[in-house]
């Protein structure tokens, strides 16, 4: 399954979406990825999803497109940013007679900033996204709410009427992690060996499973005495596995006997890449069919 979607955040695209490849493909060249400025500390846009696909600027297969942001950034060490402010600081006091107070430090820092900002290498990061055209709504590949909303920036600056909310259902993905947990409910869920719990009282107190039967009447207990099931391991219709998180999002994604299905290589890397997509796809459509169901479906 394709790798750039192991993790996935899920919107609802509530505006209208370009009909044609050729049309959202105009569209998001009027954010096409351009290269960091030297004194701009990052840099995003879109650009071609796949390689050796052609110009356009995303791929339809199934009906579905596939978009790619690029995000390049302005690499500086925190330790020489660190190293250059304390010799700053010195020159302060030496010319000064006294120690810098908190705007003069903040002063020096971005002077600092703007003299090894256009000397820093820069790195680049891409992410993945692709719209599900029936359900009408967008899979970004990534765990991050701060890269999916980056994503979605940019996205708006290429689709100006862009409306769009994140993933809910009517009944809270609580509510289904716990049943699952503790077996009374099936549908097309079943129990994975990795979970999560939190105390409702406090947040920040959390417990780990790793790898284990979670049906071990020693790990079930720690629910029924109060704590609440926040993520979960789960077996789709023995299709795929994934763990998914009391907010919706999607985690280790992959197809539940991926281990055992040989790497086969193709000679037309292209089409390889179409094949695993269409996969892709057609299951992440099915999870959302599956949590539409089990959930009660969406709201208003």
């Amino acid at each position: 399954m394709n790798s750039n979607f192991r993790n996935l955040r899920v919107y609802r695209i509530q505006s209208e979406w370009p009909e044609s490849e050729e049309a959202l493909s105009d569209l998001l060249a009027a954010a096409e990825f351009k290269p960091c400025g030297a004194f701009a500390e990052r840099s995003g846009g879109f650009e071609t999803p796949v390689d050796n696909s052609g110009d356009l600027m995303c791929r339809r297969l199934a009906g579905n497109d596939l978009i790619q942001l690029r995000v390049q950034s302005r690499v500086l060490p925190a330790a020489a940013v660190k190293e250059a402010l304390a010799e700053r600081v010195e020159e302060f006091k030496q010319r000064m007679h006294s120690e810098p107070n908190r705007a003069e430090k903040r002063e020096l820092k971005e002077e600092i900033y703007s003299q090894l900002l256009p000397q820093a290498l820069t790195r680049s990061d891409r992410v993945q996204a692709f719209y599900l055209r029936d359900k009408k709504l967008l899979v970004v590949g990534t765990a991050s709410q701060s890269v999916a909303e980056y994503l979605l920036d940019n996205l708006g600056r290429a689709l100006i009427s862009l409306r769009y909310s994140p993933l809910v259902f009517k009944q809270p993905a609580l509510d289904l992690l716990t049943q699952v947990f503790l077996q009374t409910r099936v549908d097309s869920f079943s129990l994975g060996r990795e979970c999560r719990m939190r105390d409702p009282s406090d947040s920040a107190a959390t417990v780990n499973w790793l790898d284990i039967d979670l049906a071990d009447p020693s790990v079930r207990r720690h629910v029924t005495e109060g704590l609440a099931v926040d993520r979960l391991g789960l077996n789709f219709d023995q299709v795929f596995r994934f763990v998914l998180d009391s907010d919706l999002v999607v985690r280790k994604l992959r197809l539940a006997d991926q281990e055992s299905i040989p790497d086969e290589p193709m000679d037309d890397p292209l089409a390889k890449h179409d094949a695993d997509f269409v996969m892709l796809s057609a299951c992440v459509n099915q999870l959302m069919e599956g949590l539409e169901k089990s959930l009660g479906g969406y709201p208003g």
